[in-house]
C-alpha cells in the first residue's frame, strides 16, 4: 500500500517541525528543567545526543524519516545534516559545515558544563 505523496509530503514537513522543535529544546531545555528532575536527567540525555550526533557519523533518525517521506512524495531528499541544510541556508548562509559542528557541540557542552555546575553547588551545600 503506497501512501498519497501529499500525505508523505505533509508528514516530512511534521518530522521538519519535531527536529527544529527538538533543536530548540536542546538549546533551550535548561530553561524549562528547574525543579523538574524528570526533564533535567531527559535534556542532559538530548545534549549528549546532540553531541555525539554532530560528532560521530550516525545519521539522525529524524533526518533519515524526513528524506524518505520526502523521497516517498516524489521530492529530492537533502544531502548532510538537518542543520547544515536548513539553518546554513537560513540564519547563515555561507558557514562551514565544520564551523556550525563546532557552534552545536559547543551550545551542548556549555549546556552541560551548567549542569554540572549546578550539582557541584548543590552538593557543596
Amino acid at each position: 500500500m503506497h501512501a498519497a505523496p501529499g500525505i508523505c509530503s505533509a508528514l516530512a514537513v511534521c518530522v521538519l517541525f519535531l527536529h527544529a522543535l527538538f533543536i530548540v529544546w536542546v538549546i533551550f531545555g535548561g530553561f524549562v528543567t528547574r525543579s523538574r528532575p524528570i526533564l533535567r536527567w531527559l535534556h542532559i540525555a538530548s545534549l549528549l545526543w546532540g553531541i555525539l550526533t554532530e560528532l560521530l557519523p550516525w545519521p539522525c533518525p529524524l533526518t533519515v524519516l524526513e528524506n524518505w517521506l520526502e523521497a516517498k512524495a516524489g521530492l529530492e531528499p537533502y544531502q548532510g545534516g538537518f542543520l547544515l541544510h536548513y539553518l546554513d541556508k537560513l540564519v547563515y548562509p555561507d558557514i562551514s559545515p565544520t564551523v556550525l559542528t563546532v557552534a552545536g557541540v559547543l551550545v551542548c557542552v556549555l549546556n552541560v558544563a551548567l549542569y554540572g555546575r549546578q550539582m557541584w553547588i548543590v552538593r557543596s551545600r
